[in-house]
């Protein structure tokens, strides 16, 4: 039959037992193959400008609802008891979660054609459930994935809105951070549901699902991942000539980047305009072989 593609088998057991597995099946399902890294590539000088302006949304928006904010000062959003203090942006353990996520961040505008990118997406996900942590953070998943979407809403709008970039750049790197952040929310989820369970005790022994080694935030597998993240207001920040909210959120419809056209310096400029619309792109490492479409 034309057009016809044969079925390909899926191991279940190896979806919950092997991050390259379920790697390679959430690549192959959500077609992410090497344009997507080519958008994810070229989008990252865009992408790490918005960041220190993405962190203080995501904080400001964490802090309007108890339940979210009591994760910082309780490390769980299942405490139903009082609080002692109630967190403000400028409380020491907010500047510290703001610096960690402008780091994760800006760790995913690195290379996803290698697996240690999605190790360490996997690490966010148990970090979030007391694992691997010498302090144990628990935040229910329904938060996280609320965060996710968040986070995925302003940096397409924010890209949408770049008065510089084609529609066709546009429309590949918004898909292209679609995945991306599907596939972290995955790693989220595969933390908080049972699914696989019985996978995860056989490969575990009778002791249940593996406990990863406690580590310092930023390492995985006893190396430093994450980058030394500059602060909001260091240079490269200002340089961005992004608006950083200071009360309430933006007004319905009205991008929190719309100041961006007059301020941000366009950094392929001086490319010339075939290398613009053609960019050459290397792609190698453990998880290369899915970065091909078939």
């Amino acid at each position: 039959m034309a057009g016809h593609m044969p079925m390909r088998h899926i191991s279940r057991e190896e979806l919950y037992t092997d991050i390259e597995s379920r790697v390679r099946y959430l690549h192959s399902f959500l077609d992410f193959g090497s344009d997507d890294i080519e958008a994810l590539i070229y989008a990252s000088k865009y992408v790490k400008i918005l960041i220190p302006a993405v962190v203080n949304i995501v904080y400001k928006k964490l802090l309007q609802y108890d339940i979210t904010a009591r994760a910082f000062t309780t490390r769980s959003t299942s405490f139903e008891g009082p609080l002692d203090t109630t967190p403000t942006e400028n409380s020491p353990q907010m500047l510290h979660r703001k610096a960690f996520l402008r780091a994760y961040l800006n760790k995913l505008c690195s290379d996803p054609s290698r697996l240690e990118y999605w190790k360490y997406c996997n690490k966010v996900g148990l970090m979030h459930v007391g694992l691997g942590r010498e302090h144990p953070l628990h935040v229910e998943y329904i938060h996280l994935g609320a965060t996710m979407a968040l986070i995925q809403e302003v940096m397409t709008e924010a890209i949408l809105s770049h008065p510089r970039l084609s529609m066709t750049r546009k429309i590949a790197i918004v898909k292209a951070l679609g995945k991306v952040i599907w596939i972290q929310n995955d790693f989220m989820a595969k933390w908080h549901v049972r699914d696989g369970d019985e996978f995860q005790q056989k490969a575990a022994g009778e002791g249940g699902r593996d406990h990863p080694a406690v580590e310092p935030e930023g390492y995985l597998d006893g190396k430093k991942v994450l980058e030394d993240d500059d602060s909001e207001d260091s240079p490269a920040a200002r340089k961005s000539g992004l608006p950083r909210p200071t009360s309430g959120s933006s007004p319905g419809g009205v991008c929190p980047f719309s100041g961006m056209s007059r301020d941000i310096q366009d950094p392929v400029a001086s490319v010339p305009n075939e290398d613009r619309t053609n960019p050459v792109v290397k792609v190698e490492g453990d998880v290369s072989a899915t970065a091909t479409k078939a």
